[in-house]
């Protein structure tokens, strides 16, 4: 079977990348003046978010599962941790929770938004779910472990002022996030690597892949694309912060803005595996990206805070919390028996929905 998707690098994806180094230099060196050229860059910048992912889904279908999911995952997060550090060190409203805010936002849009849709498309079209039981609930516990450590433990610290970790346990936390990932990323490339593929994965079904010239290739202008999103963060970082303020939207807005950005292209392509019947590979996606979120980001940002001076809270809220407990409770259900319907997806969904209804109106 020839996939033809990935028979040649598509014109979009070469062009995106390099308009946007274009645009963010040319927005970098005139300043965003007006909602029309804001806009511009915006689309600009989205354009070079679906190139980033679709390079990185080049390179994953070269290298086969379940490191193409891998892939994908740690692409999304390298380009989040680029927006939030530009962010971060552009100052405005509540620059030291934008790290928490944004890696909640991906946490919550990946258990319930993105997995609640799978399972849901998955129920209509086919009935009823079939994925690897073990290999999802060995993602789910890692990910249950990262968060409460790096979003709810820092509220009940007691050596630093507010919900954030003193310097010496912000450097355990990374540390350990980090190792904690790497030993996830060893069972599930190696060790146990049954437990993350699907079953047609496991039956033989063979497409046709890229070669290796057009992996290289993506795998430049990935790197291409990487650069221009952040230099177009950067640049749009002022317009973001005046507009939350002028809406009046609470500061999590931006977090979510951000986490919705970076993770609206890996959602489709996770809704694209669910519709050919690889649900396995959506979940990996969508449970990956959550997990390597918040392994990759938080030390990535801790290394910024030390490095640059900027202060850092990650402790979320008590609603927050309680939308966190419920949805690792209702994931840890779902994933346990290995099969799923559309009640499931519905009920991931309803979560995702109480979210983004808080997250507009605490």
């Amino acid at each position: 079977m020839t996939d033809a998707k990935h028979a040649t690098l598509p014109r979009w994806s070469w062009i995106a990348p390099v308009l946007g180094v274009a645009g963010a230099a040319a927005a970098l060196g005139l300043g965003i003046h007006g909602g029309l050229l804001a806009v511009v860059i915006l689309a600009v910048l989205i354009g070079a978010v679906l190139a980033c992912v679709h390079h990185a889904e080049t390179i994953a279908h070269r290298i086969g599962e379940p490191y193409g999911a891998l892939v994908l995952a740690i692409a999304v997060t390298i380009v989040e941790v680029s927006l939030i550090v530009t962010l971060m060190l552009a100052g405005g409203h509540d620059a030291e929770t934008l790290a928490r805010d944004s890696v909640f936002a991906a946490f919550m849009i990946a258990t319930t938004g993105i997995t609640g849709a799978c399972l849901l498309v998955s129920g209509i079209r086919f009935g009823e779910a079939n994925f690897q039981a073990r290999g999802a609930s060995a993602t789910l516990s890692v990910l249950a472990t990262l968060a409460v450590l790096t979003l709810v433990l820092p509220n009940y610290t007691v050596n630093s002022v507010g919900p954030s970790f003193s310097p010496a346990q912000l450097t355990f936390v990374a540390v350990v996030s980090l190792l904690l990932y790497m030993t996830f990323l060893f069972v599930q490339t190696v060790r146990h690597r049954g437990d993350f593929l699907g079953v047609d994965i496991e039956t033989g079904h063979i497409e046709a892949r890229p070669t290796n010239r057009q992996a290289l290739q993506a795998a430049a202008l990935l790197l291409v694309g990487l650069v221009a999103v952040v230099a177009l963060a950067k640049s749009l970082a002022p317009t973001l912060d005046r507009l939350v303020g002028e809406f009046g939207a609470p500061p999590a807005a931006a977090g979510v803005v951000i986490a919705a950005l970076v993770m609206l292209p890996e959602g489709l392509s996770a809704l694209r595996a669910t519709r050919a019947n690889r649900l396995q590979i959506a979940l990996n996606l969508a449970l990956g990206s959550a997990l390597a979120t918040i392994s990759l980001t938080i030390p990535g940002v801790a290394l910024a805070s030390f490095v640059l001076g900027v202060p850092l809270v990650l402790g979320i809220g008590p609603e927050e919390i309680v939308l966190l407990m419920l949805t690792l409770l209702i994931s840890a259900i779902t994933l346990v028996t290995g099969r799923a319907t559309i009640l499931q997806g519905a009920v991931h969904l309803t979560i995702f929905a109480v979210f983004l209804l808080l997250s507009a109106i605490p």
